[in-house]
């Protein structure tokens, strides 16, 4: 997954998979936060990138942690 470019349309993360994962307070479908999914019909096109950044990190690091969020 990559940061979508400048010239794009920022599209969502979201992938209909709607979970909270109670141990990282993370979706289980995009790795946003409640604060993140809650502001994204608000946020700039800039901002929307800074938290597809925060996703593209936060996977890296769940996959070499193995502490994904549990679907459940």
């Amino acid at each position: 997954m990559t940061v979508p470019q400048t010239s794009a349309r920022v599209p969502s993360p979201c992938i209909s998979v709607c979970r909270i994962d109670e141990a990282s307070g993370l979706c289980v479908g995009c790795l946003r936060t409640l604060d993140e999914i809650a502001a994204w019909g608000a946020l700039d096109d800039a901002a929307r990138r800074r938290v597809w950044q925060a996703i593209v990190l936060r996977r890296a690091k769940l996959s070499t942690t193995g502490d994904a969020p549990q679907t459940r």
